[in-house]
């Protein structure tokens, strides 16, 4: 029973896919450039991919050549294979370069595991700097990220906020008056990084990055870069009159495909939380008394998750699934 509602929902999410989103992908070298990691960073020949690679002496990074007011921001990742416990691979946005103390982000973070467990994936929202408040959602995947790249994207717009799995939504947070200054407002620059989150990356930081199984190469391609360039007068003040050249920008970006939920979508996006979503802050009593505002909260769901935010029934789902797969337990042993 358990495989055959995976297979149907894999089946979904394919199909959605397969309505993929008709975005123009640039070369690396014409939306970005290298951030940190002197040669752990190398460009494919055609210029239009690059692997980025953490060992024992540094990890790796890039940013956006340009900060942008809202757009759509998105690239085709895969992840390293085997042992993989510690390591982070991020693909986000930020300005904490720019507003050190009150920064805004939209994070998809990938996190590592031991031998023959799979990563995960974590997305996050921060607006001027609430970080104490952190806005947390963590998930499995219906396929295996090491093995091909899948499509990760990042729609941000003045009223919503959209994280896209392979072309379907897993995560939306609707601005409200009572989230305030939480909703990121000012522009930003685009980063993907692999890095050692050993204290923190792997079941709280018990499986800490093993070196002896380096270099972690993770690859991104279909490099997508739609939004409105921002200058240095929206940078300081996105309010201003400056701002007011980004008006044909915004209404390209509310009118794409991209930016429209559509029944079949909303569907798409509630089966994976459904299936996939291992924890949410919205159910975590435990860090906050109060409900955040974006939260759309039920009592029937809500029995589906700990007083602490985790579900209780995903990750236990996913192992007896992973038992029932042919050689499941030598891929774990090996």
């Amino acid at each position: 029973m358990v495989d055959s509602v995976v297979f149907v929902l894999t089946a979904l999410l394919v199909a959605v896919a397969a309505a993929a989103f008709d975005v123009p992908a640039i070369p690396f070298d014409e939306g970005y450039s290298q951030l940190f990691g002197e040669g752990n960073l190398v460009r494919s020949p055609d210029g239009r991919s690059v692997r980025i690679m953490l060992n024992r002496y540094s990890g790796s990074g890039f940013i956006s050549s340009d900060s942008y007011l809202h757009g759509f921001f998105s690239a085709s990742i895969k992840l390293p294979a085997g042992y993989t416990a510690g390591v982070v691979v991020a693909f986000y946005l930020s300005n904490g370069d720019v507003f050190e103390k009150n920064h805004d982000e939209l994070d998809f973070e990938f996190l590592g595991n031991t031998r023959g467990k799979e990563w995960r994936v974590q997305t996050n929202v921060y607006g001027n700097g609430s970080t104490s408040r952190g806005r947390e959602e963590r998930y499995l995947l219906p396929f295996d990220p090491t093995e091909e790249a899948h499509r990760y994207s990042i729609l941000w717009t003045p009223n919503y906020i959209i994280f896209y799995v392979d072309d379907v939504p897993i995560r939306e947070v609707v601005r409200s008056e009572a989230m305030g200054g939480d909703y990121p407002s000012k522009p930003m620059s685009v980063y993907a990084t692999i890095w050692d989150g050993s204290t923190w990356a792997t079941d709280g930081g018990k499986y800490k990055v093993s070196y002896k199984y380096a270099p972690f190469v993770a690859e991104f391609s279909d490099l997508v870069l739609r939004g409105c360039r921002a200058d240095s007068a929206i940078q300081l003040d996105p309010s201003s009159a400056a701002a007011e050249h980004c008006a044909d920008a915004e209404l390209e970006l509310m009118t794409a495909d991209y930016a429209v939920v559509t029944p079949q979508k909303r569907a798409a996006m509630r089966r994976f939380r459904e299936r996939y979503m291992t924890y949410t802050v919205c159910y975590d009593a435990v860090r906050y008394a109060a409900t955040f505002p974006e939260c759309k909260n039920s009592p029937p769901e809500q029995e589906r998750f700990w007083d602490w935010g985790e579900s209780k029934f995903v990750a236990m789902r996913r192992r007896r699934s992973n038992k029932r797969r042919p050689g499941a337990k030598r891929q774990a042993d090996a």
